[in-house]
């Protein structure tokens, strides 16, 4: 029979435990260097940013098994040179191995094809299926059920507007009008007037893009498609300044193209998640 004191020492010593074990499955947690860390422009800036940050996707049917699958990279058919600078039909192929996989589809690496990718993409793009077949007789290659693309057919900025004041024309007139009343306070009053309100300007933009993502579903051993869909999400960026007295702020931001893709490649695949398990 235990004493109370071995009965505490055990409780000790199964907290102590418990406190490993919850260090050890902890996700690991970074500091931030920015000697701004903490600041208003700080907090302004990181909750601007917590909107583009990732979040997974509950798929829900992760539960279930997908069949065997492998991604080849699609088109790109947008002719605007920011999105082609920083994309290529490469890195959609990349995100949507990471959704695909978080979907519980069995992802087959492209890196098994090795040197003979663009011939397997020229293969199923021309729907050539001898040529599809005697890519898939290799290695792991012969448990595919599917080939998906993801193409970008859309990347176009829709709409864009501006405003701003600039407070000079009117500071202009205060100053006029201290100075037409003929009197020393006056004309002060009007110089201080002129110097407060000519101070202060400040401008708003925002421009509003819409890209859009189609994919393809296609029969690994007959190249037919067997299902394709389409989806679209506006990107907005804006920014804004103010400046009065000599005190200016100003801030910037919006989901940048990186996220929009991801974004667009998770509804595709909760889109094949749900239809073509």
């Amino acid at each position: 029979m235990k004493t109370p004191g071995m009965r505490a020492a055990t409780a000790v010593a199964a907290a102590l435990a418990l406190g490993m074990t919850t260090a050890v499955v902890a996700q690991p947690r970074f500091g931030n260097p920015s000697p701004t860390a903490g600041s208003e422009t700080s907090q302004r800036a990181n909750e601007s940013a917590d909107q583009a940050v990732y979040r997974p996707v509950e798929y829900m049917n992760a539960s279930k098994k997908g069949p065997a699958l492998i991604v080849i990279p699609g088109e790109i058919k947008s002719s605007n040179a920011t999105f082609l600078q920083k994309f290529t039909s490469n890195n959609i192929a990349d995100f949507a191995e990471v959704e695909l996989s978080a979907a519980n589809f069995q992802v087959l690496e492209r890196s098994n094809l090795g040197p003979v990718l663009k011939e397997f993409e020229l293969a199923y793009n021309l729907g050539d299926p001898q040529a599809a077949r005697k890519f898939l007789g290799m290695g792991k290659l012969k448990s595919t059920k599917y080939v998906v693309k993801f193409d970008i057919l859309k990347t176009e900025q829709v709409a864009s507007a501006q405003q701003g004041f600039d407070g000079r024309a009117i500071g202009n007139i205060a100053g006029a009008l201290g100075a037409f009343s003929g009197s020393w306070g006056g004309a002060r009053a009007g110089a201080v007037g002129q110097a407060a309100v000519g101070s202060v300007q400040t401008g708003e933009s925002t421009g509003v893009w819409i890209i859009g993502m189609r994919y393809k579903i296609i029969n690994a051993e007959t190249t037919e498609q067997l299902a394709q869909g389409y989806t679209e999400e506006k990107m907005e960026v804006g920014a804004k300044s103010s400046s009065v007295l000599g005190v200016s702020q100003s801030q910037q931001g919006g989901v940048s193209l990186d996220t929009m893709v991801q974004r667009l490649v998770q509804k595709s695949v909760w889109e094949i998640d749900s239809k073509y398990k």
